[in-house]
Order: C-alpha cells, then structure tokens, then sequence
C-alpha cells in the first residue's frame, strides 16, 4: 500500500513546501509556451506557479489524494496519475520540475526516476529539483530512534537522503550534464504550539505503522521534550532541514 496522503491538512498546515518551491522557478528559464512537468505535484499550487508564467504545464503525482485537491483547486490544469520511477508521456518536455519529492523514492529507485526523466525531456530540456539532503531532519531522527530503541522499538529513517555528490553520480550515470548543485541548511518554521508533533504525525507515518496509539502518543511526547531545547526557538518549533538543489541538463 502507497503512503496516503491528507491533502487537506497538508493545504493547510505545511504551505510552506511548495512556498519554498518557487525558490526553483528562476532555475527552470521558463520560455511562453514551454511544456513543463510538474513532477509530483501534491496539491498543484507550483504546476498553477508555471501557468501563470506561460508555461503549458501539467501535474503528475502517484498520490490520488493529492490529486483530487490539485484537480480542485485547479481545475483548469491537467494533472495525471503517475509513478515517477515508471512514467512516459505522450510528448516531451522542454523541462521537468520536482520539489520536495524525491527523497520519498527509496535508493534502488533512482536510477529508474532518472531514466524517466531523462527520456521525457527534449534535447537540452532543464531538470531542475530541490529534495532532502545528507542530514536532513537529523536531530528529529535521531531523537525518534532513542524513544523508540527505549521501548524495545526499530526505528529506521523512510527516507533517501544523498549527499551532491552521491547525487551528482546518479544524474551523470543517467546522461544528464549537471550544471548546478547544492546542499544547504533551511531551518524551517513549522506552524502551531505542537508543530513538531503535527510534523512528524503528517510526514513520518511509515515508522509508526506497526505502533499501539497510546505508544505513538507517547513517543511524540518524548520527542518535543527532548527536542525543545534544539528546535523551539523564537516562539516556534523549527525542522532542521538539509536540502538538495540541482539543475541538470538533457545531453
């Protein structure tokens, strides 16, 4: 079973993943006209970003959730369901755009993600991402796996989290020129007096799967107590994220 998505929270409480999307824009070089892939899209407020600025743009996500808010919200966009480690589109990109993806795509995958990607675009199409990098939300990790390991718990990160170099192996093994990576720290602002729990409760399902209610409750607990004195600052709850943002180039 995929991961299922509440796409009305997520609207709601974490806007600020695809806000900081837009920082991606001016990498893309879009042109008027331009065919654009929003490649998992969520609820399409950056595929919406694209239009507006003149691109045929089109949406592509596996989650049908996310679809359905996207497609509400926007519905005069065409959004399609897809997974982007298996996908081929009827006519190529001039770009591909992904934001906050593919870290939700195990290692084994990439290849795949990258062969699609390639494939879809045109010659000398752009591919421009952002996603999790080395570290990314390593104090919240790492205090889930203490709380866990204390209960006689296994806690393992469920996601895949690369280093620019790792990265950039990947994207050359797949034939892209890259032409621009970075890995950078985003300490970002996370919304409400329980926003690290509300964090983790939306983003970190998969290690909870297996866990009694009572038992996740008091996990989350031990986790804001540990991590106050790192991530709530200035009136907030703070995730300590890393992130990876590239462009690279078709041939």
């Amino acid at each position: 079973m995929g991961y299922v998505w509440d796409a009305e929270t997520y609207s709601q409480k974490f806007q600020y993943v695809s806000a900081y999307g837009g920082d991606l824009l001016p990498l893309l070089e879009l042109k008027p006209g331009e065919r654009v892939l929003d490649l998992g899209c969520g609820n399409g407020r950056l595929t919406r970003a694209m239009a507006d600025l003149g691109a045929q743009a089109y949406g592509m996500d596996v989650s049908e959730e996310m679809l359905a808010a996207a497609r509400a919200r926007y519905p005069d966009l065409p959004f399609l369901c897809a997974d982007a480690a298996d996908f081929a589109p009827k006519a190529p990109f001039d770009a591909i755009l992904s934001n906050a993806v593919l870290h939700w795509i195990n290692r084994e995958k990439q290849p795949a993600v990258l062969r699609c990607v390639y494939s879809a675009l045109k010659d000398s199409g752009r591919f421009v991402f952002e996603m999790g990098g080395k570290g990314n939300n390593a104090a919240i990790h790492r205090a889930l796996e203490k709380a866990f390991a204390r209960r006689g718990l296994s806690y393992a990160v469920p996601f895949y989290f690369p280093s620019a170099e790792e990265y950039q192996s990947l994207l050359e093994e797949a034939g892209f020129s890259v032409s621009f990576l970075t890995l950078f720290d985003r300490p970002t602002r996370l919304e409400g007096e329980h926003g690290l729990a509300d964090f983790i409760r939306m983003f970190l399902k998969k290690p909870f799967e297996q866990v009694p209610p009572e038992t996740a409750e008091a996990i989350l607990s031990e986790a804001e107590e540990v991590l106050a004195p790192v991530l709530w600052y200035d009136g907030a709850w703070y995730a300590d994220y890393v992130r990876l943002r590239g462009k690279a180039v078709k041939g």
